[in-house]
């Protein structure tokens, strides 16, 4: 076996001595491979890097090629705590072989196994097949785990392979079905456990991609992300759960300089989204769409960089909890900050300054007010929300007023956002 972290598996059958844990990561890359997701996968490793090795169950790239791969080989060579071993998703194409080698393969562990399936073209390979007979007929192995990427039929998602392919699983393993202790997948960006043939199925899509609604039984809102810890206890297979909190990962903003650099870059990036903004208003003012058009998507752009920044830095509260966590930032504006502010442009004559900071603590205090609603996520019933353009203020209601009550801007220049 060689010192890298993730292994490019070369035999069909590998037996790992003084390894008792598996710790299992569910398509992290197939949504892209982003700062923003790659914290998420980043939190995983440094959770499963507590157990023997690591199983990515599949989707590790948004597409095969060899530029996802290596980016994705050296992010995990850096954060992985273990060898990293992978198992290969439908988005895993290309490629995917001469970075981590066999698709079908089984691992031999101390007190259990795991035998690794390719179905990702929603079939299993008969070779596949075939070396999941043999590892179970094996006298040592006393307790396995069946792992592949798209689910077989249950009783939560029809995303899943047929039920003749299922079948086909089934009798390659019904001999020696008592030594089956789990089923494992990956593929639906969401989490579940249920029972099929009599054995328990996990379902692990929480390391990186975004959380999803998936059927009316399980909502992206029940579901965080996740990583999946399998270990023996008093001689049994087991499994936990263990969800990876907001904040995740740590290790960039542990270093002061880069912290402070990531903070500059994060308030730049920010300054140039807002000045391209600026610039496609007054573009559009003049009849140039194309123009206003093309800052309007550099905009967008400067903001994602930030946020891939921020996303480094982030301490987010749990997301249930953190809608409270911006009061207070909106009642010192509103109250104290802006108001004072206001008074000093006063006493100075600098009146478009005033002007500005008075607009924008009455816009504060609607804020507060919708936050404080909104902190009861699920009985906040605002469907509609209007910004007048002009100063920014905030109003809600079936009917907003004909113009805005701070600047007297025109209703038929609000911005609208629905939530519906």
């Amino acid at each position: 076996m060689d010192k890298n972290k993730i292994q490019k598996v070369s035999d069909p059958i590998i037996r790992l001595a003084d390894v008792h844990s598996m710790g299992v990561i569910g398509d992290p890359g197939c949504e892209g491979l982003g700062t923003y997701n790659m914290k998420v996968y980043a939190g995983a490793l440094e959770e499963t890097g507590r157990d023997g090795i690591t199983l990515v169950v599949g989707d590790l790239v948004p597409a095969g090629t060899r530029h996802h791969y290596q980016t994705i080989q050296e992010l995990t060579e850096v954060l992985a705590g273990n060898e990293v071993y992978a198992l290969r998703g439908n988005h895993d194409t290309g490629a995917y072989t001469d970075y981590f080698g066999e698709k079908n393969y089984a691992l031999l562990m101390e007190e259990f196994a795991v035998v690794v399936l390719d179905n990702a073209q929603r079939s299993f390979e008969e070779e596949g097949i075939e070396l999941l007979s043999r590892v179970l007929a094996m006298e040592e192995v006393e307790q396995a785990v069946i792992a592949f990427h798209i689910p077989v039929p249950n009783h939560f998602i029809r995303n899943c392979v047929t039920e003749e392919e299922f079948a086909r699983l089934q009798r390659a393993y019904e001999p020696w079905k008592e030594k089956v202790k789990y089923l494992l997948c990956g593929h639906v960006h969401s989490g579940f456990e249920d029972c099929v043939d009599g054995i328990p199925l996990i379902c692990t899509g929480g390391g990186g991609a975004m959380i999803e609604d998936v059927s009316e039984d399980i909502r992206a809102s029940d579901v965080e992300h996740h990583v999946v810890h399998f270990y023996v206890k008093d001689g049994a297979l087991c499994h936990y759960t263990a969800n990876l909190s907001e904040d995740c990962y740590r290790r960039e903003r542990e270093d002061g300089i880069l912290k402070q650099k990531l903070k500059e870059s994060v308030e730049g990036e920010l300054m140039a989204h807002f000045k391209y903004m600026m610039f496609a208003d007054r573009a559009e003012r003049r009849g140039m769409k194309r123009i206003a058009n093309l800052f309007r998507a550099l905009a967008a752009s400067e903001y994602y960089h930030a946020r891939s920044f921020y996303s480094v830095l982030d301490r987010p509260a749990p997301f249930l909890e953190t809608v409270e966590t911006f009061l207070p930032g909106e009642a010192f504006e509103q109250k104290y900050f802006y108001r004072m502010l206001m008074d000093y442009a006063k006493e100075h004559e600098f009146p478009l300054a005033e002007q500005a900071y008075a607009g924008a603590a009455a816009a504060e205090k609607e804020h507060t007010m919708l936050l404080k609603e909104a902190a009861d996520m699920d009985g906040f019933s605002r469907d509609v929300i209007y910004v007048c353009p002009v100063c920014g203020y905030v109003m809600t209601g079936d009917k907003a007023p004909e113009r805005c009550p701070v600047c007297g801007g025109p209703k038929k220049q609000y911005e609208a956002f629905t939530g519906e």
